[in-house]
Order: structure tokens, then sequence, then C-alpha cells
């Protein structure tokens, strides 16, 4: 397996060493070694799936919710995605040199402003272990070291999908060392990771708000939180309800346990009494547990509908579970996201383009959905092959972070003996 058994401080100075020589790699190169662990995906499906399926058996991962459990999980179609999701990677244009600007400066300086890779990066993860492939694909792409740190409980998985990517480094011509997995390990060891100033140029988290506030408490590197997601579906009163019905059940129930589905759904007023008894038998059909507002639970009929808690509106449960509320009118529903929401993925359902465009402006969120479930917002949905996550941030990036997100840029200036007086 690829998990390292030298200290933090040692793999993070690889790291460095190989980021130095991935950053001037040709994107021939990288192309060949992303092609190699597509293959050797493929290739090693069942050594794949095997080590998952001991992960899954092992008491580490006994206590697990179904959420987690469906998120550590791995099927012969998963693996199939993860190859095909690098193979798109591969496809996508070369961030690496990409020229941003140029000009002539008054000096007679040529001036350009070109892309350039960020160099270490460090993410820390729990539980899906495709991550480790998204990661080392986009890295490897735009001409990134990176460092894995994964949860305990998905340790044979995460080794298994490090060591084929390094070997496809390896084969390609390219530094192993440009994918370290770090081994075990629990907060002495994050600390280290988060305090490597010189050698890891980027930290990204993703996972709890626990982890979230652990890398707070300690970080020295710069960070780039992969945050949760309380995500909101508004119904306006001037929406096609069948529609609505649909996006609704889909943003909550097509995957419960990843961050882009829905926890709230909010119910214009206007339409409650005729929309409300169909959507929450359509969510409690689907299984889903409900709580509800004031105004909510009068309307649902023989449907049972818990008392909604003031914490339930900032949660994120990750399972089927959803907040129903009912407001009055297209700013009410601006209010309760911003007041609530992650600032990840929002969505309103509505024929009007007033309050489609209302809505899309006065949100404060990375993606704003009109008429579509808030699961689109995926990296490799968006084209961008894979995602490392999705940031809430609005400094570097927001939204889905891929290859770009994970580059910077420098100034190269020419010329022919300019002096500045």
């Amino acid at each position: 397996m690829a998990v390292t058994t030298t200290t933090v401080a040692e793999s993070c100075a690889a790291a460095k060493r190989a980021a130095r020589l991935l950053a001037s790699a040709s994107t021939e190169a990288k192309n060949a070694a992303l092609e190699a662990t597509a293959r050797l995906l493929e290739e090693r499906s069942a050594e794949i799936l095997e080590a998952n399926a001991a992960d899954l058996a092992d008491e580490h991962a006994a206590d697990l919710t179904v959420a987690l459990r469906d998120r550590l999980a791995l099927t012969p179609a998963r693996v199939e995605a993860m190859a095909a999701g690098v193979r798109v990677v591969a496809a996508l244009e070369d961030p690496v040199g990409e020229e941003l600007e140029h000009r002539t400066l008054a000096s007679g300086l040529d001036l350009r402003k070109l892309r350039v890779p960020l160099g270490v990066v460090a993410v820390v993860y729990e539980a899906r272990p495709n991550v480790t492939i998204d990661c080392a694909a986009l890295t490897i792409k735009s001409g990134n070291a990176i460092v894995l740190k994964g949860s305990s409980y998905a340790e044979r998985s995460n080794g298994a999908l490090a060591t084929i990517v390094r070997e496809a480094l390896a084969e390609a011509g390219l530094p192993a060392d440009a994918v370290t997995l770090l081994a075990g390990g629990g907060r002495d060891e994050l600390a280290e990771l988060a305090t490597q100033e010189g050698l890891v140029d980027l930290l990204i988290p993703r996972g709890g708000e626990g982890l979230k506030a652990a890398i707070k408490e300690v970080a020295t590197v710069p960070v780039m939180y992969a945050a949760a997601g309380n995500c909101h579906v508004y119904v306006h009163a001037e929406a096609d309800l069948e529609m609505a019905r649909r996006i609704a059940v889909n943003a909550k129930v097509q995957r419960p346990g990843v961050c882009n589905s829905a926890e709230t759904l909010l119910i214009d007023a206007a339409i409650a009494e005729r929309f409300a008894p169909v959507v929450l038998a359509d969510l409690a059909e689907a299984g889903v547990e409900l709580v509800g507002d004031e105004r909510l639970r009068p309307l649902a009929g023989t449907i049972d509908v818990g008392a909604a808690t003031a914490e339930d509106w900032d949660a994120e449960y990750l399972e089927l579970k959803l907040a129903v509320a009912v407001v009055d009118s297209v700013e009410a529903a601006i209010e309760h996201v911003n007041a609530h929401g992650t600032g990840h993925s929002e969505a309103i359902v509505t024929d009007s383009e007033v309050a489609a465009d209302e809505f899309t402006a006065g949100v404060d969120a990375a993606a704003v959905y009109v008429n579509a479930s808030t699961r689109f917002t995926d990296g490799f949905e968006y084209g961008m092959g894979a995602e490392i996550g999705n940031s809430t941030q609005k400094l570097h990036a927001r939204g889905p972070i891929g290859m770009r997100e994970l580059t910077t840029f420098k100034y190269v200036a020419r010329g022919d003996g300019q002096v500045r007086g």
C-alpha cells in the first residue's frame, strides 16, 4: 500500500521536491500518468473492492451512520466512475502556462500574467475513498503534489487507490511522491500537517464542523475549507408544482449523505395548501423523516411531521431527514436562506423571471439554481472532471474546487535593458 511510514514533515518535504518537478512536467507526461491511473483502476477493480470490503467489515466502521457507510462503500460502478473521471480530467485543457493577460508597459517591458501551480496541496478528508482519486487526478494535471490524510476507517481503500496512482506516476516518468498518503495518526498528526509552513502551500479539509474547528485551532498554513452544506429548495408562488415535486424529492433523496443534498424545503404561503400535502406525501413515501414549522404542520394531513426546533434550521442532516417551512415571499425565503444556509447550494423553483432574478441576486451562496436540483453542484457535473470539494469561502476560490482553483499566477516580464530611474 502507498501509506507512508515517514514523519509528516518528511512526507511534506518529499512532496515539495516532487512538486518542483511536476510543475514543469509536460502535458503529455501528466496525461500519460492519468491514463495509466484510469487503466489500473479498471484492471485492479477486484483488488480495490476487496480492500474496501475489509474497511466496511472492520470494527472502525461498525458505528458509522448509514450516510457515512454509503460514502465509504465502493461498488464496481463507483470504481468505473472514478476511472471515467480521471479520463475526463486528462482530456481537459492543461491550465498550467495559460496566459491570463499580455500587454506592453510604458517602460517597454513585455508583461505576461501566467497560470502556475500552487505547489503542495494537503487534503484531509473523511470516509469517501473516491476523494483519493479525484484529488490525485486534479493535482497531477494542475502540476501540484498532494499529501492526503484520509480516515482510519478507509485506510485499506485509500491505500489501494494511492498505490495505483503512485505506480501510474512512475510509469509515466513522474515522481511517485507527487501523491503521498499519510498513515494513521490522530489530532497530533493533523496539527503537524496544518503547521508545515514552507512545505504545504494550501490545506483543504473536507469533512464535518468538528474537523473544521480542529484545523482552525492550529493551522498556520493557508486553509480553504470544503465546508458543510445546509442547502435549501424554495418553491415560489408561480412554480410549476409537478416540477417542484420532482426537484424537492431529488434534492433530498437521490443521495442524502452528500453536502449538496437539500436539508430544508421552503414553500411559498400562496401555494402551501395545494403543494404541501402532495410533496410531503412524496417525501414520506421515499422514507424521509419530516419536521416542520407551525404553519406547515397543519397542512400535513395524515403525514407525520414533527415539530422543528431552532437547531433544525441550521442542521446538515446528511440523512433522510428534511425541515420544511412556509414563507410569505421571495424576500422571506432569501432572508431564511441567508440566516441559516452555509453558502453552498440553493435553489428556487419558479416560472417568474423576476422572482428568479431576485433570488439569484439576493442569496449569498457559491451555487444558485433556478428550476433545478441542488445535487448538480459537483465538479464532474460542472465539466471539471472531478473536484477536491466545494468551497463556500470567497477567497481564493468558491464552489467546486477543480484544476484552476489549484493554481495561482506569476508575472513574467521581458525587457531589452530597461532600468528604472
